[in-house]
């Protein structure tokens, strides 16, 4: 099962990754770092791991192509929603100048403070809460990545978004999506295309799936 770092940038970029800043970080960042201990071995395959609440980790490859997606340059203001365990957002902050990143459970937000500063990932802040609202007393974000599915943008993250900024979103029921690009522009906010077809889980919120 074991493989290192290097094989699963190689794995990443045969799936068409290649922004050379992201397979940097990509080497840079261990995702041995963020995955549940028990799951290390597994940490360098390109799959999708399990966590707590009945959620997963995304796919590498798949954090790639969408992040790749947001042509991130270094210096923008970035909202994630669904931290996970970290990875994904320690690969944000390696490419952009600040993250903020909103979880759902607090025991999965906690491990990802933890392992984004054992990693020394210092421009970013995890809160804890309900993501589909955004973070509206930072906005307008640059970027904002949405890392669950729902049929549609919940109307608060369309209204965070900065003229020119870009938005990726899994667009569907939860199962079977379409990771979808979206831009805010002068004809207002518009979808620019289909990054990859992708399986992830639903996002539950005020303004997606009812948690209740």
């Amino acid at each position: 099962m074991t493989s290192s770092q290097e094989d699963l940038v190689r794995a990443i970029a045969a799936q068409g990754v290649r922004d050379p800043r992201l397979l940097r970080a990509l080497l840079q960042v261990p995702r041995a770092g963020f995955v549940p201990p028990d799951l290390t071995e597994a940490a360098y395959l390109d799959r999708p791991l399990p966590i707590p609440h009945d959620q997963v980790t995304t796919q590498p490859s798949l954090s790639a192509k969408m992040i790749e997606a947001l042509g991130l340059e270094g210096t923008e203001r970035v909202l994630e929603v669904g931290t996970g365990y970290g990875f994904q957002t320690a690969l944000l902050c390696r490419l952009s100048g600040f993250v903020r990143s909103v979880e759902r459970f607090a025991d999965v937000g906690e491990t990802a403070r933890d392992n984004l500063a054992r990693q020394g990932v210092a421009n970013v802040e995890v809160v804890v809460g309900d993501g589909t609202g955004g973070l509206p007393e930072y906005a307008p974000y640059d970027a904002i990545l949405v890392s669950a599915a729902f049929p549609s943008v919940p109307p608060p993250l369309v209204d965070q978004l900065a003229f020119k900024g870009r938005l990726v979103q899994p667009m569907g029921p939860g199962g079977r999506e379409d990771v979808v690009l979206f831009e805010k522009g002068l004809q207002g906010f518009e979808r620019c295309r289909t990054v990859t077809g992708a399986h992830f889980v639903r996002l539950y919120g005020t303004h997606a799936f009812p948690t209740g």
